[in-house]
């Protein structure tokens, strides 16, 4: 059940935030009878308010207190005072505390205190009952990390992420399911993390930085009318989302001492990007930085280091519930432009005997799969473990396979189908049908070298170079390419010839 239990402490977070702005009416009575309403989901014990004050077209409730608690985490935020402002115009202006506390403790004895922090905020509320619009916009927004501890050790932290010129528009529709969508920029984000462990006198932590360009877009369907003290049963029924985020450059400095030992450097990303969409049934995942820069010194090092990549991503397809067909899943990987400081290289070819070619690695699979078990219920996924392996393979497709590096260069594609009743041919594994090609560039040049820096045994070469000849035909200078196929009757063919 630990997988869950992240699912459990977001969950609740998220509705806990959300919560008060569900469907409303373009009135001060209604939007507090709604925040009511949904914060009732949580029992008696969801919310509690110190008085409500009615002064014209102008409500205010004091002391708000909000709790979430779902036996594994329990969240209390201290609201303060919420005034609800009708404008003549039929909207309704909500002002919320410039700043409140938030605490959140586990069963394992954790708790962190955060604080809420804004400044210049306007929310204003329009549309009907059915579907409402929020109009959010702050000068600054943020949160702060004032303390963690575990039982009876205190971690000393100041860690503060805050947006800045923050914009955007939320909106609500739907009783039972929810249909909501947001859509949110910020001209920077602030980022400062400084901590001291107590472990070791002296050691600490520190990381700043900045991002430009932040943008946030989702669209949810959440099923309110669920118990949220088990909110894993809201993603086995109707729970979706699909959503992302992306920021332009980004610069970090950081400063570590951990036992005594001090490393130091610099992170910059020119710019990066998330999207992501889930279902009961499915889930999707891509991601993608450009412009990487790392550099660090110290704690160890001999010298200082630099690498960079011009891209870095992982892209996930995959099913989550039981199929009644093959379902499609996809594994994505691109490292492209990996580059080291002459430094590194020293160390790795000290007599700069291989070309120091930025490295690059891409891999692009898909396939279909028959997937026996939901993955997203707890029952079904604790059995698991229990019973034989819950997917079988069905297919599978090596759109893009390239591995650039010292010189030399491998390209590779292909595709199989698999045959699950047929698991006596490749004993203990279903059989598979199909073929890829794959194309060798300077593979003996590298070889060559290799074997002249003394890192290949020139046995092991020799072999290399045989198995080679025996799987590849030449095509060009120092090119070769195989063609590797299985048949329909199991038959292992590599360039026309049967080798199995």
């Amino acid at each position: 059940m630990t997988r869950f239990t992240t699912l459990r402490s977001t969950a609740c977070a998220i509705a806990l935030l959300t919560a008060g702005t569900a469907q409303a009416d373009v009135t001060a009575a209604d939007v507090w009878a709604d925040w009511q309403e949904n914060l009732a989901m949580y029992g008696e014990d969801g919310i509690s308010i110190g008085g409500e004050i009615t002064d014209g077209d102008t409500l205010t409730v004091s002391n708000i207190v909000l709790t979430a608690d779902d036996d594994v985490s329990k969240i209390t935020a201290n609201m303060g005072d919420l005034v609800f402002t009708e404008m003549g115009d039929g909207t309704v202006s909500v002002t919320v505390a410039d700043t409140f506390p938030i605490v959140i403790e586990n069963t394992d004895g954790g708790v962190m205190t955060m604080t809420v922090q804004q400044s210049g905020a306007k929310l204003i509320v329009s549309g009907t009952s059915d579907a409402l619009t929020y109009t959010a916009s702050a000068d600054k927004y943020g949160i702060v990390v004032d303390q963690i501890s575990d039982w009876d050790t205190t971690v000393k932290a100041d860690i503060r992420l805050t947006a800045n010129d923050l914009s955007g528009v939320y909106t609500s529709a739907g009783t039972e399911m929810r249909e909501l969508m947001y859509d949110v920029q910020a001209a920077s984000m602030d980022v400062l993390v400084d901590v001291i462990p107590p472990e070791t006198a002296g050691d600490y932590i520190t990381l700043s930085g900045k991002l430009d360009g932040m943008s946030a877009q989702a669209a949810m369907t959440l099923p309110w009318s669920e118990d949220l003290k088990s909110p894993e049963d809201m993603f086995v029924e109707d729970f979706a989302i699909d959503g992302g985020y992306s920021f332009g450059q980004s610069n970090f400095i950081f400063d570590v001492k951990s036992e005594g030992e001090q490393t130091s450097g610099t992170i910059s990303i020119a710019n990066g990007s998330l999207k992501g969409k889930m279902d009961n049934t499915a889930m999707h995942y891509d991601s993608l930085s450009q412009g990487i820069a790392v550099s660090a010194n110290g704690g160890g090092l001999p010298f200082p280091i630099e690498f960079g990549m011009a891209e870095y991503g992982i892209g996930i397809d995959m099913p989550l519930s039981k199929t009644e067909e093959p379902a499609d899943f996809g594994l994505r990987v691109n490292l492209t432009g990996l580059t080291m400081n002459d430094m590194i290289w020293m160390i790795l070819d000290p007599n700069s005997a291989l070309p120091h070619d930025p490295l690059t690695f891409l891999v692009d699979l898909s396939g279909k799969a028959s997937l026996f078990v939901d993955l997203l219920d707890p029952e079904q996924a604790e059995a698991m473990a229990e019973n034989a392996v819950p997917v079988e393979l069905n297919a599978l497709t090596l759109n893009t396979m390239k591995l650039s590096a010292a010189g030399a260069e491998v390209n590779g594609a292909g595709a199989f189908t698999f045959d699950n009743t047929d698991t006596s041919t490749f004993e203990g594994y279903p059989r598979p049908e199909g073929d890829v090609t794959m194309n060798i560039k300077g593979a003996n040049a590298l070889i060559d070298k290799l074997v002249a820096m003394g890192l290949l045994p020139e046995d092991q070469a020799m072999m290399g170079r045989m198995m080679m000849g025996m799987f590849a035909r030449t095509v060009g200078d120092d090119e070769l390419t195989s063609k590797i196929e299985i048949n329909k009757e199991g038959h292992v063919i590599a360039n026309g010839q049967r080798i199995q």
